[in-house]
């Protein structure tokens, strides 16, 4: 039996094993779990030889050297731990006595098979040497070995001439997040037809002989629970491990942010157009040159302006703006250098980046996350009129509903294909998943009626006959499996004991980080424990920081907060992620934020948030974001709050698991501020909208939809 060394590798390698990707990492921890068993164990010093060239290659080490020291002591400390058991003595038990006899009439036989003469056997035999293969499948071998050359040169040839066609652009193909102009249109098909593909992390299968078929043009949503590798299959697809791609089709794959440097916020969208920066250069070079001839300088010119003007070059400053504008940049914040801004901005800038480049094959995860609903607004439009393929996993019914034409689903290690938006796909595959049910139902029926015809009637002379035919026709029914639908996954907030409103009262409150520049002021507001309310605005107006001074972390202006003093208010805010211990576990971490409950209550609770099971034992690094989402949601509710105050709840959850809040809120005893963009959340859960923008925060007096189209109608305007 294998055991987990993940606590011990990551207490050895700190740090430095952040620089691995979470692939790469499971698979050393496998290769280390297979050591503590002597079934699956092998030679030691392969292992460390492993495990220090992933390391050195994933520049944990920057020698090689350094990472064989490191690995050969974490085998030590492992060693010295009995988590890995010591080496047995290697002995063969002969499965059986061995008979001599036989062992000579087999090698005589071969002896006689490759034509060898011997004072026993005289003369030499000419036959096929090999029992298993005749000269016919050799035959056939050797073409298929040939044909298989032939492909692989083919494919070779491709990339090549693609990589000529991108150096005479000035990019190299290793650098993806570039803009390339296809003035002469692409080579090849722009569908994608891959077929039946497999795709393991470590032991565990996530897509088992599918088929992934990407048809050029069509905006598809890629859907699917937490974990069964909707973003795993992004990154194959981005990096080229699947076959039946053209190397001619630009794929690019926006899941990390931008790194942070010098480059302001507008030159990072800019640079990523290489070939005219470059032209942009050559153009100073060329007028500044001096000792050049002057009809060669002039020749090479017109050249240069004839690309810049294919290419658009003078109309690239204004497309990036507009795209950063869409996306909630003011005129400041273009200037500001990548490095100074914050996480969920840098994810703007590569969001930007991706649309200005344009690719043929745009795929997005989560592009909803980082947006206000401003810029969300601005990116479904955008992507409602984008003219090239587009894949997007986003846990936003409304946002999957505006902008997609197909919806793949990812479930039960199958890809399976549905026309239209979301919720057409969902009446769809309920239909189907009836249907299917009620062909199953009548055919059991039908099975059990002949059954019962043969049960009765096969050893009667006078019908056996009819019993044997009706036997034959029973196996010769196709089988109809039972419906496997997805488990159904529930919230439960604990419901807290009674306690007099209001639970907090915002009289006359005025706040600002500086008096000169006022977030909201003259508030007048109440919360009890029927209150549904959701703050909406752009980010930046304010919404998160009202939320502090009801938490009272921040202190107002002006006015006054007054709570009640027997509420009890849990906060979840858009970086939880952050507070976890993530080497830890599950039930670790709720000890360590409750050492005095009971463990047993500890675990039931996490169970109720779904982490029931071996999910509360794994450490919190190995989760999904949606996973760690339901730890942050376990620990602020097991105080029982009567009031809770939610920041983007809906980040990194999967749309089943937005349902399950969305009903565990419905069903809550206890007042909610609610900060959201996502239009089904607020439009399932939310009495009373307020609106925090321009010094002020207001009730909106109508429903979220209408204050939707209302920002539509302005960004029309604009």
């Amino acid at each position: 039996m294998t055991v987990d060394c993940g606590p011990v590798f990551a207490q050895h390698f700190g740090a430095k094993a952040q620089n691995l990707d979470e692939p790469v990492k499971e698979y050393l921890l496998e290769i280390l779990s297979a050591q503590t068993d002597h079934e699956t164990s092998t030679a030691e010093d392969r292992v460390i030889n492993t495990l220090a060239m992933f390391l050195h290659n994933c520049n944990v080490f920057k020698e090689e050297s350094e990472a064989i020291e490191s690995v050969t002591a974490l085998m030590q400390l492992l060693h010295k731990k009995k988590i890995i058991p010591e080496a047995k003595e290697q002995s063969n038990t002969l499965a059986a006595p061995v008979q001599l006899g036989k062992l000579y009439e087999r090698s005589m036989r071969e002896t006689q098979q490759l034509g060898v003469a011997t004072s026993f056997t005289q003369g030499l035999v000419d036959v096929n040497t090999n029992e298993d293969l005749n000269w016919e499948e050799k035959r056939q071998q050797a073409k298929l070995e040939r044909k298989r050359k032939k492909e692989e040169e083919k494919k070779q040839a491709l990339l090549d001439e693609f990589d000529d066609y991108l150096a005479q652009r000035g990019i190299t193909s290793s650098q993806q997040a570039v803009k390339i102009h296809h003035t002469e249109g692409i080579k090849g098909s722009q569908d994608i037809r891959c077929t039946n593909i497999h795709i393991n992390m470590g032991k565990l299968v996530l897509l088992d002989g599918t088929d992934l078929i990407i048809t050029s043009g069509k905006r598809f949503g890629l859907v699917g629970r937490n974990g069964v590798g909707k973003t795993t299959l992004l990154r194959y697809l981005a990096d080229g491990e699947l076959e039946g791609v053209s190397p001619y089709l630009q794929i690019l794959h926006i899941e990390q942010e931008y790194a942070g440097d010098d480059r302001t916020v507008l030159e990072a969208v800019l640079d990523t157009d290489v070939e005219r920066t470059t032209l942009l250069k050559e153009e100073v070079e060329l007028l500044e040159g001096t000792g050049m001839n002057p009809d060669e300088v002039g020749k090479r010119l017109a050249e240069v302006y004839e690309r810049l003007e294919e290419i658009d070059a003078h109309g690239a400053e204004a497309k990036a703006c507009s795209i950063l504008h869409g996306l909630s940049f003011d005129q400041d914040m273009l200037k500001m250098k990548t490095s100074q801004l914050s996480g969920g901005w840098r994810m703007r800038v590569s969001l930007a980046r991706a649309l200005y480049i344009s690719p043929d094959v745009l795929l997005l995860d989560e592009p909803t996350n980082h947006l206000d609903l401003h810029a969300l607004v601005w990116l479904e439009h955008t992507l409602i009129n984008w003219n090239k393929t587009l894949v997007v996993v986003s846990h936003s019914r409304t946002f999957l509903n505006a902008v997609c034409t197909d919806i793949i689903h990812y479930s039960d290690k199958k890809l399976t294909y549905y026309k239209g938006d979301y919720d057409m796909f969902e009446k769809t595959r309920y239909e189907k998943l009836k249907n299917l049910e009620r062909s199953r139902e009548a055919q059991e029926k039908h099975r059990a009626h002949m059954q019962a015809f043969v049960d009765r009637w096969r050893y009667n002379a006078k019908k056996a006959t009819m019993a044997q035919s009706r036997l034959k026709a029973i196996q010769k029914l196709e089988f109809i499996p039972a419906v496997a639908e997805d488990p159904s996954f529930q919230f439960k907030i604990p419901e807290p004991e009674p306690c007099a409103p209001p639970y907090i009262q915002v009289i006359d409150v005025t706040f600002g980080y500086r008096k000169d520049k006022i977030l909201f002021h003259d508030v007048n507001l109440g919360i009890d424990n029927d209150s549904r309310i959701a703050l909406v605005g752009a980010n930046g107006s304010g919404k998160s920081t009202f939320m502090n001074v009801i938490a009272e972390d921040l202190d107002p202006i002006e006015g006054r907060i007054v709570k009640n003093g027997k509420c009890r208010i849990a906060r979840f805010t858009q970086h939880h992620v952050d507070t976890l211990t993530l080497q830890g576990t599950a039930i670790e971490e709720m000890q360590k934020r409750f050492p005095k409950a009971d463990p047993a209550q500890l675990r039931s609770h996490l169970g109720s948030m779904g982490l029931g099971g071996e999910k509360a034992l794994q450490p919190i690094y190995t989760l999904s974001g949606g996973q760690k989402s339901r730890i942050a949601f376990a620990i602020l509710t097991f105080i029982k709050p009567h009031l809770l105050l939610l920041d983007e709840p809906t980040n990194h959850l999967d749309i089943d698991t937005v349902d399950a809040l969305i009903d565990a809120i419905n069903c809550y005893k206890g007042g909610i501020l609610l900060i959201s963009h996502d239009e089904h959340l607020i439009n399932s859960v939310v009495d009373e909208i307020w609106v925090c923008g321009d010094g002020e925060l207001n009730k909106y007096e109508g429903t979220f939809r209408e204050y939707k189209k209302g920002l539509v109608k302005l960004m029309n305007k604009k």
